[in-house]
Protein backbone atom coordinates (compact mmCIF):
# COMPACT_ATOMS: atom_id res chain seq x y z
CA UNK A 1 0.00 0.00 0.00
CA UNK A 2 1.22 3.21 -0.87
CA UNK A 3 0.45 7.18 -0.35
CA UNK A 4 1.69 9.72 -2.69
CA UNK A 5 1.44 13.21 -0.50
CA UNK A 6 2.27 16.56 -1.46
CA UNK A 7 1.61 16.22 -4.99
CA UNK A 8 -0.86 18.19 -7.59
CA UNK A 9 -3.23 15.57 -8.74
CA UNK A 10 -3.98 16.32 -12.89
CA UNK A 11 -7.50 14.05 -12.97
CA UNK A 12 -9.75 14.58 -15.86
CA UNK A 13 -11.42 17.85 -14.97
CA UNK A 14 -8.57 19.80 -12.66
CA UNK A 15 -5.65 20.01 -11.08
CA UNK A 16 -6.18 19.07 -7.40
CA UNK A 17 -4.26 20.57 -4.67
CA UNK A 18 -3.84 19.50 -1.20
CA UNK A 19 -5.20 16.02 -1.85
CA UNK A 20 -3.20 12.42 -0.79
CA UNK A 21 -3.63 9.32 -3.30
CA UNK A 22 -4.04 5.38 -1.57
CA UNK A 23 -2.71 3.25 -3.56
CA UNK A 24 -4.47 -0.16 -2.49
CA UNK A 25 -2.77 -3.71 -4.46
CA UNK A 26 -3.66 -2.68 -8.18
CA UNK A 27 -5.94 -0.10 -7.62
CA UNK A 28 -6.78 3.76 -6.90
CA UNK A 29 -8.21 3.01 -3.55
CA UNK A 30 -8.94 6.73 -2.31
CA UNK A 31 -8.58 10.14 -3.17
CA UNK A 32 -8.67 12.40 -0.41
CA UNK A 33 -7.92 15.76 1.05
CA UNK A 34 -4.83 15.61 2.98
CA UNK A 35 -5.22 14.11 6.42
CA UNK A 36 -8.05 12.18 5.54
CA UNK A 37 -6.24 8.63 5.17
CA UNK A 38 -5.19 7.35 8.39
CA UNK A 39 -1.44 5.73 7.86
CA UNK A 40 -0.92 2.25 9.12
CA UNK A 41 1.91 0.80 9.68
CA UNK A 42 2.46 -1.41 6.36
CA UNK A 43 2.07 2.13 3.93
CA UNK A 44 4.60 3.66 2.28
CA UNK A 45 4.64 7.43 1.84
CA UNK A 46 5.91 8.59 -0.99
CA UNK A 47 6.56 12.27 -1.12
CA UNK A 48 5.86 14.34 -4.47
CA UNK A 49 7.39 16.90 -3.45
CA UNK A 50 5.26 19.70 -5.17
CA UNK A 51 5.25 17.59 -8.25
CA UNK A 52 2.60 16.51 -10.71
CA UNK A 53 0.66 13.56 -10.01
CA UNK A 54 -0.52 12.45 -13.22
CA UNK A 55 -2.03 9.18 -15.10
CA UNK A 56 0.73 6.81 -16.90
CA UNK A 57 0.93 7.63 -20.52
CA UNK A 58 -0.53 5.53 -22.90
CA UNK A 59 1.43 5.46 -26.44
CA UNK A 60 -0.91 3.41 -29.17
CA UNK A 61 1.45 4.57 -32.20
CA UNK A 62 5.15 3.75 -32.07
CA UNK A 63 7.53 2.03 -33.67
CA UNK A 64 10.65 2.09 -31.33
CA UNK A 65 11.41 -0.97 -30.96
CA UNK A 66 12.51 -1.72 -34.61
CA UNK A 67 14.88 0.95 -33.64
CA UNK A 68 15.98 -1.31 -30.82
CA UNK A 69 16.26 -4.10 -31.99
CA UNK A 70 17.79 -2.92 -35.48
CA UNK A 71 19.97 -0.15 -34.72
CA UNK A 72 21.65 -0.34 -37.75
CA UNK A 73 19.37 -1.58 -40.80
CA UNK A 74 21.56 -4.64 -41.13
CA UNK A 75 21.62 -5.29 -37.59
CA UNK A 76 19.62 -7.40 -35.66
CA UNK A 77 19.94 -7.54 -32.02
CA UNK A 78 18.55 -10.53 -29.70
CA UNK A 79 14.81 -9.66 -29.50
CA UNK A 80 13.72 -10.44 -26.33
CA UNK A 81 16.79 -8.52 -24.94
CA UNK A 82 15.50 -5.27 -27.06
CA UNK A 83 12.18 -5.89 -25.78
CA UNK A 84 13.63 -5.52 -22.34
CA UNK A 85 15.71 -2.97 -22.88
CA UNK A 86 13.17 -0.48 -24.51
CA UNK A 87 10.25 -0.53 -21.40
CA UNK A 88 13.33 0.09 -19.23
CA UNK A 89 13.55 3.58 -21.58
CA UNK A 90 9.66 3.40 -21.74
CA UNK A 91 9.28 3.94 -18.15
CA UNK A 92 11.86 6.95 -17.70
CA UNK A 93 9.33 8.70 -20.19
CA UNK A 94 6.36 7.92 -18.29
CA UNK A 95 4.77 5.40 -20.93
CA UNK A 96 3.11 2.76 -18.54
CA UNK A 97 1.29 1.06 -21.87
CA UNK A 98 2.69 0.86 -24.98
CA UNK A 99 1.19 -0.31 -28.15
CA UNK A 100 4.18 -1.60 -30.53
CA UNK A 101 3.57 -0.88 -33.87
CA UNK A 102 5.00 -3.32 -36.06
CA UNK A 103 5.13 -3.05 -39.47
CA UNK A 104 3.26 -5.92 -41.96
CA UNK A 105 4.76 -4.56 -45.00
CA UNK A 106 4.93 -6.48 -48.73
CA UNK A 107 8.84 -4.68 -49.74
CA UNK A 108 10.28 -1.96 -50.00
CA UNK A 109 11.89 -1.10 -52.83
CA UNK A 110 14.50 1.73 -51.56
CA UNK A 111 14.83 0.73 -47.85
CA UNK A 112 15.73 -2.46 -47.00
CA UNK A 113 14.70 -3.48 -43.21
CA UNK A 114 15.12 -6.89 -42.12
CA UNK A 115 13.53 -6.16 -39.00
CA UNK A 116 10.39 -6.05 -41.36
CA UNK A 117 10.76 -9.22 -42.48
CA UNK A 118 7.95 -11.41 -41.93
CA UNK A 119 9.80 -14.12 -39.95
CA UNK A 120 11.29 -11.20 -37.36
CA UNK A 121 7.77 -9.59 -37.29
CA UNK A 122 6.05 -12.69 -36.33
CA UNK A 123 9.24 -13.37 -33.09
CA UNK A 124 8.36 -9.63 -32.03
CA UNK A 125 4.73 -10.02 -31.85
CA UNK A 126 4.73 -13.75 -29.74
CA UNK A 127 7.72 -11.86 -27.54
CA UNK A 128 5.05 -9.37 -26.59
CA UNK A 129 1.96 -11.95 -26.25
CA UNK A 130 4.32 -14.05 -24.00
CA UNK A 131 4.85 -10.20 -21.61
CA UNK A 132 1.41 -10.86 -20.39
CA UNK A 133 2.85 -14.03 -18.66
CA UNK A 134 6.37 -13.53 -17.85
CA UNK A 135 7.99 -10.33 -15.55
CA UNK A 136 7.58 -7.51 -17.31
CA UNK A 137 7.55 -3.32 -16.16
CA UNK A 138 4.81 -2.09 -18.98
CA UNK A 139 1.31 -2.98 -20.32
CA UNK A 140 2.46 -4.48 -24.15
CA UNK A 141 0.34 -4.33 -26.86
CA UNK A 142 0.37 -5.51 -30.55
CA UNK A 143 -0.31 -2.41 -32.97
CA UNK A 144 -0.53 -4.06 -36.36
CA UNK A 145 0.36 -1.62 -39.52
CA UNK A 146 -0.94 -3.37 -42.57
CA UNK A 147 0.63 -1.94 -45.49
CA UNK A 148 -2.97 -2.21 -48.19
CA UNK A 149 -0.33 -3.76 -50.68
CA UNK A 150 0.88 -6.81 -48.92
CA UNK A 151 -2.18 -9.07 -50.05
CA UNK A 152 0.27 -12.16 -49.44
CA UNK A 153 -0.11 -11.99 -45.71
CA UNK A 154 -3.66 -11.31 -45.12
CA UNK A 155 -4.27 -14.81 -43.84
CA UNK A 156 -1.26 -13.82 -41.11
CA UNK A 157 -3.34 -10.64 -39.94
CA UNK A 158 -6.38 -12.41 -39.46
CA UNK A 159 -4.92 -15.60 -37.63
CA UNK A 160 -3.18 -13.23 -34.93
CA UNK A 161 -6.40 -11.71 -34.62
CA UNK A 162 -7.93 -14.63 -34.07
CA UNK A 163 -5.39 -15.52 -31.52
CA UNK A 164 -5.89 -12.40 -29.35
CA UNK A 165 -2.39 -11.17 -30.15
CA UNK A 166 -3.84 -7.88 -31.89
CA UNK A 167 -4.87 -4.83 -29.98
CA UNK A 168 -5.05 -2.43 -32.64
CA UNK A 169 -5.31 -2.94 -36.78
CA UNK A 170 -4.66 0.14 -38.84
CA UNK A 171 -4.38 0.32 -42.70
CA UNK A 172 -1.36 2.16 -44.24
CA UNK A 173 -0.56 2.97 -47.78
CA UNK A 174 2.72 4.70 -48.59
CA UNK A 175 2.04 5.14 -52.00
CA UNK A 176 3.75 8.14 -53.43
CA UNK A 177 1.14 10.64 -54.68
CA UNK A 178 -1.46 10.13 -52.12
CA UNK A 179 -1.31 10.23 -48.08
CA UNK A 180 1.78 11.21 -46.24
CA UNK A 181 3.98 11.85 -49.93
CA UNK A 182 0.70 13.26 -51.48
CA UNK A 183 3.53 15.64 -52.82
CA UNK A 184 5.84 13.65 -54.94
CA UNK A 185 8.82 15.69 -54.79
CA UNK A 186 9.07 14.34 -50.69
CA UNK A 187 8.13 11.09 -51.78
CA UNK A 188 11.99 11.56 -54.03
CA UNK A 189 13.36 13.36 -51.18
CA UNK A 190 12.88 10.45 -49.11
CA UNK A 191 13.95 7.87 -51.42
CA UNK A 192 16.93 9.64 -52.11
CA UNK A 193 17.78 10.30 -48.39
CA UNK A 194 17.97 6.19 -48.60
CA UNK A 195 20.20 5.75 -51.55
CA UNK A 196 21.72 8.17 -54.18
CA UNK A 197 19.23 7.34 -57.24
CA UNK A 198 19.05 8.81 -60.37
CA UNK A 199 15.16 10.63 -60.73
CA UNK A 200 14.95 8.17 -63.69
CA UNK A 201 14.96 4.94 -61.49
CA UNK A 202 12.98 7.36 -59.22
CA UNK A 203 10.35 7.31 -62.31
CA UNK A 204 10.33 3.79 -63.01
CA UNK A 205 9.31 3.30 -59.29
CA UNK A 206 6.70 5.56 -59.24
CA UNK A 207 5.27 3.89 -62.49
CA UNK A 208 5.74 0.88 -60.30
CA UNK A 209 3.90 1.80 -57.23
CA UNK A 210 1.00 3.35 -59.65
CA UNK A 211 0.16 -0.29 -61.22
CA UNK A 212 0.65 -2.35 -57.93
CA UNK A 213 -1.73 -4.72 -56.68
CA UNK A 214 -3.59 -3.84 -53.48
CA UNK A 215 -6.19 -5.15 -51.03
CA UNK A 216 -9.77 -5.38 -52.31
CA UNK A 217 -12.12 -3.63 -50.58
CA UNK A 218 -13.71 -6.89 -49.53
CA UNK A 219 -10.62 -7.45 -48.14
CA UNK A 220 -10.24 -4.30 -45.87
CA UNK A 221 -13.82 -4.96 -44.79
CA UNK A 222 -13.90 -8.40 -43.72
CA UNK A 223 -10.58 -7.47 -41.49
CA UNK A 224 -12.00 -4.79 -40.13
CA UNK A 225 -14.84 -6.93 -39.07
CA UNK A 226 -13.07 -9.81 -37.26
CA UNK A 227 -11.05 -6.63 -35.61
CA UNK A 228 -14.45 -5.84 -34.10
CA UNK A 229 -15.54 -9.19 -33.48
CA UNK A 230 -12.93 -9.19 -30.98
CA UNK A 231 -13.07 -5.79 -29.78
CA UNK A 232 -10.19 -4.11 -31.71
CA UNK A 233 -10.11 -0.64 -32.79
CA UNK A 234 -9.42 -0.16 -36.37
CA UNK A 235 -7.83 2.77 -37.62
CA UNK A 236 -7.07 4.59 -41.02
CA UNK A 237 -3.32 6.27 -41.80
CA UNK A 238 -2.39 9.24 -43.46
CA UNK A 239 -5.75 10.31 -44.32
CA UNK A 240 -5.65 12.77 -47.27
CA UNK A 241 -9.56 13.50 -48.39
CA UNK A 242 -12.44 14.16 -47.04
CA UNK A 243 -13.87 11.24 -49.82
CA UNK A 244 -11.04 8.46 -47.74
CA UNK A 245 -12.32 9.64 -44.68
CA UNK A 246 -15.77 9.08 -45.63
CA UNK A 247 -15.06 5.25 -46.96
CA UNK A 248 -12.72 4.19 -44.40
CA UNK A 249 -15.84 5.28 -41.76
CA UNK A 250 -17.85 2.91 -43.46
CA UNK A 251 -15.34 0.01 -42.28
CA UNK A 252 -16.23 0.88 -38.83
CA UNK A 253 -13.18 3.23 -38.44
CA UNK A 254 -13.08 4.74 -35.09
CA UNK A 255 -9.15 6.39 -35.53
CA UNK A 256 -7.74 8.66 -38.15
CA UNK A 257 -4.07 8.51 -37.80
CA UNK A 258 -1.95 11.62 -39.37
CA UNK A 259 -4.88 13.47 -40.83
CA UNK A 260 -2.64 15.39 -43.71
CA UNK A 261 -4.59 18.44 -43.75
CA UNK A 262 -6.20 20.60 -40.80
CA UNK A 263 -9.66 20.54 -43.26
CA UNK A 264 -9.21 16.38 -43.00
CA UNK A 265 -8.85 16.29 -39.04
CA UNK A 266 -11.67 18.31 -38.51
CA UNK A 267 -13.89 16.06 -40.56
CA UNK A 268 -12.69 12.98 -38.82
CA UNK A 269 -13.67 14.78 -35.37
CA UNK A 270 -17.13 15.31 -37.26
CA UNK A 271 -17.23 11.99 -38.31
CA UNK A 272 -17.20 11.21 -34.34
CA UNK A 273 -13.50 9.34 -34.74
CA UNK A 274 -10.56 10.21 -32.79
CA UNK A 275 -7.36 11.80 -34.47
CA UNK A 276 -3.90 10.98 -33.20
CA UNK A 277 -0.89 13.29 -34.37
CA UNK A 278 2.94 13.04 -33.39
CA UNK A 279 4.34 14.24 -30.69
CA UNK A 280 7.80 14.78 -32.15
CA UNK A 281 6.03 17.19 -34.96
CA UNK A 282 5.36 19.69 -31.44
CA UNK A 283 8.82 19.49 -30.56
CA UNK A 284 10.17 19.97 -34.12
CA UNK A 285 7.49 22.64 -34.83
CA UNK A 286 6.01 20.83 -37.68
CA UNK A 287 5.99 18.16 -39.85
CA UNK A 288 8.97 16.20 -41.02
CA UNK A 289 7.00 15.56 -43.90
CA UNK A 290 5.24 19.12 -44.34
CA UNK A 291 2.08 18.49 -43.72
CA UNK A 292 0.01 19.17 -40.57
CA UNK A 293 1.37 21.05 -37.53
CA UNK A 294 0.40 19.01 -34.87
CA UNK A 295 0.56 22.29 -32.09
CA UNK A 296 -1.82 24.59 -34.80
CA UNK A 297 -4.42 21.28 -34.96
CA UNK A 298 -4.48 20.99 -31.37
CA UNK A 299 -4.64 24.85 -30.58
CA UNK A 300 -7.63 24.29 -33.36
CA UNK A 301 -9.14 21.22 -31.33
CA UNK A 302 -8.98 18.65 -34.10
CA UNK A 303 -6.64 16.38 -32.62
CA UNK A 304 -7.33 14.18 -29.58
CA UNK A 305 -4.43 12.41 -29.00
CA UNK A 306 -0.37 12.58 -29.22
CA UNK A 307 1.71 9.38 -29.69
CA UNK A 308 5.75 9.04 -29.19
CA UNK A 309 5.62 7.81 -33.25
CA UNK A 310 9.01 6.92 -33.19
CA UNK A 311 10.53 9.59 -30.06
CA UNK A 312 9.46 8.29 -26.60
CA UNK A 313 10.64 11.22 -24.95
CA UNK A 314 8.18 13.79 -26.79
CA UNK A 315 5.36 12.20 -24.85
CA UNK A 316 6.41 14.51 -21.37
CA UNK A 317 8.08 17.14 -23.25
CA UNK A 318 5.13 17.98 -25.83
CA UNK A 319 2.33 18.39 -23.57
CA UNK A 320 4.46 20.87 -21.35
CA UNK A 321 5.83 22.62 -24.69
CA UNK A 322 1.81 23.36 -25.90
CA UNK A 323 1.17 24.43 -22.18
CA UNK A 324 4.45 27.28 -21.95
CA UNK A 325 4.49 27.87 -25.65
CA UNK A 326 1.11 27.67 -27.03
CA UNK A 327 -0.97 28.55 -23.59
CA UNK A 328 -2.39 25.54 -23.34
CA UNK A 329 -4.47 23.80 -20.47
CA UNK A 330 -2.37 21.35 -18.77
CA UNK A 331 -5.24 19.33 -18.09
CA UNK A 332 -6.15 19.29 -21.58
CA UNK A 333 -2.81 18.17 -22.79
CA UNK A 334 -2.64 15.82 -20.07
CA UNK A 335 -5.65 13.98 -21.89
CA UNK A 336 -4.26 13.58 -25.30
CA UNK A 337 -1.81 11.07 -23.67
CA UNK A 338 -4.30 9.43 -21.06
CA UNK A 339 -7.60 9.44 -20.99
CA UNK A 340 -8.11 9.81 -24.70
CA UNK A 341 -5.73 7.31 -26.35
CA UNK A 342 -7.11 4.69 -23.85
CA UNK A 343 -10.76 5.80 -24.99
CA UNK A 344 -9.86 5.01 -28.09
CA UNK A 345 -8.40 1.85 -27.82
CA UNK A 346 -11.31 0.46 -25.49
CA UNK A 347 -9.32 0.64 -22.26
CA UNK A 348 -10.92 3.57 -20.72
CA UNK A 349 -12.54 1.67 -18.07
CA UNK A 350 -8.91 0.47 -16.60
CA UNK A 351 -6.56 2.94 -16.86
CA UNK A 352 -6.20 6.82 -18.25
CA UNK A 353 -7.11 8.42 -15.57
CA UNK A 354 -6.91 9.14 -11.99
CA UNK A 355 -10.09 7.55 -10.44
CA UNK A 356 -11.23 5.55 -7.74
CA UNK A 357 -11.57 2.35 -8.67
CA UNK A 358 -8.97 2.37 -11.73
CA UNK A 359 -5.68 0.82 -12.02
CA UNK A 360 -2.76 2.29 -10.12
CA UNK A 361 -0.73 3.66 -13.32
CA UNK A 362 0.42 6.94 -12.28
CA UNK A 363 3.16 9.26 -12.64
CA UNK A 364 5.38 11.92 -10.38
CA UNK A 365 6.60 14.47 -12.80
CA UNK A 366 8.71 17.21 -11.46
CA UNK A 367 10.79 19.86 -12.90
CA UNK A 368 14.44 19.77 -12.38
CA UNK A 369 14.20 23.85 -14.17
CA UNK A 370 11.36 25.78 -15.40
CA UNK A 371 11.65 24.35 -18.42
CA UNK A 372 12.49 20.93 -17.93
CA UNK A 373 9.70 18.12 -16.53
CA UNK A 374 11.18 15.32 -15.38
CA UNK A 375 9.69 11.45 -14.38
CA UNK A 376 10.51 10.86 -10.67
CA UNK A 377 8.52 8.11 -9.88
CA UNK A 378 6.16 5.31 -12.41
CA UNK A 379 3.49 2.84 -10.82
CA UNK A 380 2.05 0.15 -13.21
CA UNK A 381 -0.68 -1.78 -11.22
CA UNK A 382 -0.02 -0.59 -7.96
CA UNK A 383 3.73 -1.35 -8.00
CA UNK A 384 6.79 1.61 -7.63
CA UNK A 385 8.56 0.17 -10.48
CA UNK A 386 10.73 2.84 -10.36
CA UNK A 387 11.85 5.82 -8.77
CA UNK A 388 14.59 8.54 -9.61
CA UNK A 389 16.22 10.86 -7.13
CA UNK A 390 17.85 14.19 -8.69
CA UNK A 391 21.09 15.68 -6.93
CA UNK A 392 22.40 18.89 -6.89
Amino acid sequence: MFVITNGRLITEDAILHGYDLFIKEDRIERIAPKGEIKFEEQMEIIDAAGGYVTPGFIDIHSDYIEHMAAPRPTSLMNFDLSLRETEKELISHGITTMFHSLSLYKGSDYSYKPIREPENVQKLIDLIDDTHNTKHLVRHRFHARYEIDNVEDIENLKNYIKEDKVHLVSFMDHTPGQGQYRHLEIWRNTVRSYNNMSDASIDVLIKKHETKEKLSMEDIQEIAELAHEHHIAVASHDDDSIEKLELVKSFGTTISEFPITMEVARRAKELGMYTIAGAPNVLLGGSHSGNLGAAEAIQNEVIDILCSDYYPAAMLHSIFALVEQYDQSLVEMVKLITINPAKAVKMEHEIGSICEGKKADILIIEKITDEFPVITSVFVDGKLIQKTNYRM
